[in-house]
């Protein structure tokens, strides 16, 4: 366990997949406004769809193609729309090349071939972990901060627990 003079270091290393940003997307997606408009309009689109399933099956004329396509079109693109977001963040940061992230007592360092940002911790307050990445996440209410440290840049299993444990103390999980 590598320590500094101030506490615990965690350091990462990896070269970001399409996988890693699709995660990260997905975990940020539902905590926004945009994520409650998405939400909403899966509900309202579900609703019609299940009101032209009944009146197709009574037998009930009158069900508007649009409304129909509509019903199906909507929460197809918002299952999607992660998918498509992470695939144009990925060969952006293609160029990048590979990332070094050491995440400290005073927050996280991100350096590439062409930047380095160091993000503290009151920037990005909140974290989300799924099985791919862990996300820090800004508070605003659009979720617009993010950063990703995809568990693979971990150069051990256990360093997974170790930097959950960090962020855990100067985070919160969201």
């Amino acid at each position: 366990m590598e320590k500094d003079m101030t506490g615990d270091v965690v350091e990462l290393t990896y070269r970001p997949v399409a996988a890693d940003f699709i995660s990260a997307v997905r975990a940020r997606m539902w905590l926004g406004r945009t994520g409650r408009r998405l939400r909403t309009f899966c509900v309202v689109a579900g609703f019609f769809l299940v009101l032209e399933v009944v009146l197709l099956v009574t037998g009930k004329p009158g069900v508007p193609l649009v409304l129909l396509v509509g019903s199906v079109a909507v929460p197809a693109l918002t299952l999607l729309s992660p998918w498509l977001l992470a695939r144009q963040v990925q060969r952006l940061t293609d160029r990048q090349g590979v990332f070094r992230v050491t995440v400290t007592e005073a927050g996280v360092s991100v350096a590439t071939d062409t930047a380095t940002t160091t993000i503290t911790w009151r920037a990005q307050p909140r974290y989300r972990e799924t099985d791919r990445v862990f996300v820090l996440i800004s508070d605003d209410k659009n979720a617009t901060g993010l950063t990703m440290l995809p568990k693979h840049g971990l150069p051990d299993r256990s360093d997974v627990d170790r930097l959950r444990a960090l962020l855990d103390r100067h985070l919160t999980r969201c």
